[in-house]
């Protein structure tokens, strides 16, 4: 029988849920001004960034959030030139971003720096593009950015962790009437919100802030296997455009992995249980 002493880093997603992963080694830990910081290599998904004990992505399955909460945006909008990105401290949605001919400036407006840092030490295949030309980084508090920042940007992505603690500003109507405020007359902006199994009162009270500031709103769901449930839905809120009406025949082949001309449109195809958290208090998505 094999005795071997294994570690095991395990994040409670739920009072009564956990995942649990093989710890091969820890890379990196420290208490910044705003959270705890940690990168672990495991042995299912290789490194892992970990704030706050909370799984925020890995190398393995990290492509699924970072292409959907960006290529669907930037594909629905006609010409994306200048795009603002708050939160997303490993990079991975800006390396997506760039790959947009289209844009020609990315603003990436972390609040806790050391997640910067860690992420090009340990997670350089995710945060490649941090130092791309198109690239302005501030590391700066994302709502005070947008309040001042006022008809300024195509697209704005709010690449968040949980609503709590530093990101709990984040998931507020206040927040999103600012980021309205902030995007040109034809902006776009999408975030992440939750699981549709285990934050089923969070996602109907965001569909209805945003659904009564933007004309069109619109949830959308990718599969990511190391957050709760594996399921996971985004929020767009757009000015003019709807996703469901671009051609995907005119959706340029990017180097994706999760991400498909075909995958924006099924995407927005939602199962009959998510449908119903859209139709309580709030209207029905579509507006």
């Amino acid at each position: 029988m094999d005795h071997k002493l294994f570690l095991w880093f395990t994040e409670m997603q739920t009072d009564d849920m956990a995942i649990s992963c093989r710890v091969k080694q820890r890379l990196h830990e420290e208490k910044t001004p705003f959270q705890h910081l940690a990168v672990i290599d495991t042995e299912q998904f290789g490194r892992m960034l970990v704030l706050d004990n909370v799984i925020q992505t890995t190398v393995k399955d990290e492509f699924v959030y970072h292409e959907m909460i960006t290529h669907v945006p930037l594909n629905t909008h006609a010409a994306p030139k200048k795009v603002l990105v708050v939160g997303g401290g490993d990079g991975g949605v800006v390396r997506e971003i760039v790959k947009h001919r289209s844009v020609e400036k990315v603003v990436h407006c972390e609040i806790d720096g050391a997640v910067i840092e860690a992420s090009r030490k340990y997670l350089p295949e995710i945060s490649c593009a941090l130092d791309h030309p198109k690239v302005e980084i501030l590391i700066d508090d994302g709502i005070k950015h947008v309040r001042e920042n006022k008809n300024t940007y195509d697209i704005v992505i709010v690449d968040s962790t949980d609503p709590v603690g530093p990101a709990e500003g984040l998931f507020s109507d206040a927040f999103y009437r600012d980021i309205f405020e902030s995007l040109r007359d034809d902006g776009i902006f999408v975030a992440q919100t939750e699981s549709p199994f285990f934050n089923r009162a969070l996602i109907p009270r965001l569909y209805k802030d945003i659904s009564g500031i933007f004309p069109v709103t619109r949830v959308y769901l990718g599969c990511v296997p190391t957050y709760p449930g594996g399921l996971w839905t985004f929020t767009m809120g757009s000015k003019k455009y709807d996703p469901l009406e671009v051609e995907v025949t005119g959706i340029p082949q990017l180097d994706t992995k999760y991400y498909s001309a075909g995958v924006h449109r099924s995407c927005f195809v939602l199962p009959p249980f998510v449908k119903e958290l859209l139709e309580q208090p709030g209207g029905k998505q579509g507006r």
